[in-house]
């Protein structure tokens, strides 16, 4: 009986699947399986990209604000202080304090200068220096513009007169950069269609997409622009093409199931064995499962052998370790109570000088023994984590000792510390105490009732921060000359030298600075 043709051509699609390899029969069925994931992981994609873009405009938004905060708040501070300078030096050309205030407030910037004009346009304070386009304003008249890579203020005067202040981009750049880890990002200055590169966005290129926010800094119209990449488009041309590579990846390990179950699943096994694998314990082929290899038994059993040793040296090296351990604590221990016992002698001695001048080189000594035996309790506190010294309680407890051993007449000395979480090694943290018993002392001797102020912040390295000790009592004078000459200069270069730093003195604002190194800030090690 012959077929009718209606099923002939039903059964024909049938019989040429048959006739087909088994390759080609999985590739097929995985093609069909495989589409709806590939469109629902282009979905998600898509997705994900909108997510991530929604979260990097917020992000972006929040460095914008923090910067155009920062930068106004410092702004703001200087163009007050510029505003009192000059109302000062209009009413006494030579208030040399108010002089000496501006240029406190400016020398810590860096790079930033200024100058307080009289009317005549001579220089009443600061330095003197050309900017293009400068104008006559009305007195109380403020004025910010972008010029020669920078930006100049400038505050107008009675008569003529004028504060004017400049900051160029770099600084401008360092004030307003974003707290904390941010992603690479471009900054510009604006004020009207003049603009400001502050810092630019490295490989940025034709098809490259970028996501910016304005943010103004309320002050005479200035703004800043930032912007960071935005994310990258994808072409439907890749997307199409990635997706069939996954298919043919997903055909073609179907091929590799009888290696794969022969040989990469008990390899995964005896790999994630020896990775979760904690030393001084000896592996446990059982704990893998059946391996059907020979050679992965024999891998397996090399394995354990291995760890049988290890766990034999681990032993040895941990009793070792414990009594090193307790060894360095007994040393730490003794040299504590040693220098505590120096201490009390010295204080015993001091309460018998027969005259001030013995009493106060007992203090003096007793100053650099308690310097020394901050340093030491507070080492010997971190021994456990030995992460390094936190710097800032050995200076509070330096200060606080100071205090305590000060003459009657420099009952009043105040010591003010603002300091970051930096930590430091030993030998730092001891030249640090002695470089800061030096000054205080310094300042002490030069003013009764000094008043000092000690600072330390990280800089751009991870690895530097910046000491800066600050007190009317450092300005010069021909007192502090001698006193460097005769005492106290010939220590404060030994003791930068065993820091392997420069020790600068700024005479007019009465400032000690030095970049010491850090092993870590923020209290995470470097």
């Amino acid at each position: 009986m012959e077929t009718p043709e209606p099923q002939k051509r039903s059964r024909a699609p049938v019989a040429a699947l048959a006739r087909m390899p088994t390759g080609a029969k999985l590739f097929l069925i995985l093609v069909g399986a495989l589409l709806p994931l590939a469109l629902i992981t282009l979905f998600i994609t898509i997705q994900t990209t909108q997510t991530v873009s929604n979260e990097r405009r917020e992000r972006l938004r929040a460095m914008a604000g923090e910067s155009a905060g920062t930068l106004n708040t410092v702004l703001s501070n200087h163009i007050a202080q510029l505003k009192e300078g000059l109302a000062a030096l209009e009413a006494n050309p030579g208030d040399a304090p108010a002089c000496t205030r501006l240029a406190g407030t400016f020398g810590s910037q860096g790079s930033a200068r200024f100058a307080v004009l009289g009317g005549s346009g001579k220089v009443l304070c600061g330095e003197r220096f050309s900017l293009s386009g400068a104008a006559l304003l009305d007195p109380g008249q403020l004025q910010a513009r972008i010029v020669d890579n920078g930006v100049s203020v400038r505050i107008g005067g009675h008569d003529g007169a004028s504060a004017v202040a400049y900051y160029p981009a770099a600084l401008l750049n360092t004030i307003a950069r974003p707290n904390g880890f941010v992603p690479e990002y471009a900054l510009e200055l604006t004020k009207g269609d003049e603009r400001l590169q502050l810092r630019a966005l490295p490989g940025a290129g034709v098809l490259d997409r970028r996501e910016t926010a304005h943010d103004p800094i309320q002050i005479d119209g200035l703004a800043i622009d930032m912007s960071v990449p935005g994310t990258p488009i994808t072409s439907p041309l890749i997307v199409s093409t990635v997706l069939m590579v996954i298919m043919w990846i997903a055909s073609a390990l179907i091929g590799w199931a009888v290696v794969d179950i022969l040989l990469i699943r008990p390899l995964r096994r005896l790999r994630a064995s020896v990775g979760a694998y904690t030393p001084g314990e000896v592996l446990d082929i059982k704990r893998i499962g059946e391996l059907p290899a020979q050679e992965i038994r024999e891998l397996g059993e090399t394995f354990r052998e291995i760890t049988r040793t290890v766990q034999a040296h681990e032993a040895d090296l941990a009793e070792g370790l414990v009594r090193q351990t307790k060894l360095t604590r007994e040393v730490h221990h003794r040299v504590k109570n040693n220098l505590q016992v120096i201490a009390s002698l010295i204080n015993f001695h001091a309460r018998g000088a027969k005259s001030a001048e013995a009493s106060e080189a007992y203090a003096s000594i007793q100053r650099r023994v308690d310097a020394l035996a901050v340093v030491h309790r507070n080492h010997y506190a971190e021994m456990e984590e030995n992460r390094g010294l936190e710097l800032r309680s050995v200076i509070g407890e330096l200060a606080a000792n100071i205090r305590a051993t000060a003459p009657e007449h420099s009952a009043a000395l105040g010591i003010t510390i603002e300091t970051e979480p930096v930590l430091v090694n030993q030998d730092v943290a001891t030249a640090v105490a002695f470089l800061l018993t030096e000054i205080i002392e310094l300042a002490m001797m030069r003013m009764a009732g000094a008043q000092i102020r000690i600072s330390v912040k990280a800089g751009p390295e991870d690895d530097r921060a910046t000491l800066r000790v600050v007190s009317p009592a450092l300005v010069e004078s021909p007192e502090l000359v001698e006193l460097l000459e005769n005492r106290y200069g010939r220590v404060l270069g030994g003791l930068a030298r065993q820091l392997r730093t420069k020790l600068h003195h700024d005479p007019l604002t009465g400032a000690y600075e030095a970049s010491i190194a850090i092993t870590g800030k923020g209290g995470l090690a470097v």
